[in-house]
């Protein structure tokens, strides 16, 4: 593990060692950012409302516009989420993993500070090795699934590295995962899966 100085976070590779702490972090209530497709994430437990709050406060973000969850495999999201007819999960399934965020109906029991005011949930299958490690990592500790938010400022442009990461975030987060982001140009797409409509390209 490395420290930054004063007021900086430690940050961490990607061996298993060091994805366990990320994950010790995350089990905490920390926050943790970390390389995904295309952009540097900020994540932490879902279940834990503290820790969400924390990474909206971090980004200056209302809590109504709700979360991304990522996982390793879909089995980590099916908590969170209902399931859909056959044909619609089997489009959706094509495209994971991979840089693909699908809004699936939220369970009813499903924390509100993830759904926001909707009465759905986004969810990925991450195609990106050191995010789906991580959430491996973390499954041995909690539930699997990731809280997914770009690292940034609400209104500021996402960021590609760790050292952009601490720039713009200055003291937070609690642990940087630092690697390289997929060569992704953009962050993930988002697709309503009920219709498959296209809302972020």
């Amino acid at each position: 593990m490395t420290n930054a100085g004063p007021g900086q976070p430690s940050s961490v590779g990607t061996s298993p060692h060091a994805l366990r702490t990320a994950a010790r972090v995350i089990a905490a209530g920390g926050v943790v950012a970390y390389p995904t497709e295309a952009v540097y994430g900020l994540g932490c437990d879902p279940l834990d409302a503290n820790a969400v709050r924390r990474i909206l406060a971090i980004k200056q973000r209302g809590e109504d516009k709700g979360l991304i969850l990522i996982a390793a495999d879909f089995d980590a999201l099916r908590p969170f989420v209902e399931i859909l007819d056959d044909e619609r999960m089997a489009e959706i399934s094509s495209t994971w993993p991979g840089p693909n965020t699908w809004l699936l109906p939220a369970r009813p029991d499903t924390p509100r500070w993830l759904t926001g005011t909707f009465d759905t949930l986004a969810v990925r299958v991450t195609g990106h090795a050191g995010a789906a490690d991580l959430c491996r990592a973390w499954a041995n500790f909690g539930c699997g699934a990731l809280v997914s938010t770009s690292a940034n400022l609400s209104g500021r442009p996402p960021v590609r590295t760790a050292l952009h990461v601490r720039l713009q975030l200055h003291d937070a987060p609690d642990l940087i995962v630092a690697g390289p982001c997929g060569r992704h140009p953009r962050p993930s797409t988002i697709r309503d899966g009920r219709s498959g409509r296209l809302l972020r390209g």
